[in-house]
């Protein structure tokens, strides 16, 4: 079981580095070498929050996996 658990940790991990590089791309190429933007407040629409919400579901799918990884190991 615990094969399983860290091949799904693994995919999970690759899936969750593409939604965030792909985030990032969107708000532009400024934001990966730390520049800042004119607009702070701005709200997510279309493909955007589609994208936000996928990285923040699949961020707290890593997290329960990892953390039941550690419970079968333990």
């Amino acid at each position: 079981m615990q094969v399983y658990l860290n091949v799904v940790q693994i995919i999970l991990s690759i899936v969750l580095i593409g939604l965030i590089v792909f985030e990032v791309r969107s708000s532009g190429m400024g934001g990966v070498f730390g520049g800042s933007q004119t607009n702070l407040i701005r709200k997510r629409r279309g493909a955007e929050l589609l994208l936000f919400r996928l990285t923040i579901g699949t961020t707290v799918v890593f997290f329960l996996v990892a953390l039941i990884n550690v419970l079968v190991v333990g």
